[in-house]
């Protein structure tokens, strides 16, 4: 029973620190646009600029140690 004594302002104060959270990420605006969350995630434009950076990176070079097949 003594164990409810520390264990239920922790509680408390756990969920008022949570409310806090909710209230604060209403105000700053979190929930204002959730379809284009949605819709963003659709769009591949940045994909496209990591493919080009990928093969910049990645040009064939002459100097590869050539393939052995191990049969």
């Amino acid at each position: 029973m003594n164990v409810l004594i520390y264990l239920l302002p922790i509680a408390l104060s756990l969920g008022l620190m949570g409310l806090i959270a909710f209230l604060w990420s209403l105000r700053s605006g979190q929930y204002e646009d959730l379809e284009g969350a949605a819709l963003r995630i659709l769009d591949d434009d940045d994909l496209r600029d990591e493919d080009t950076q990928v093969q910049r990176k990645t040009a064939p070079r002459d100097d590869k140690p050539p393939h052995r097949d191990e049969t």
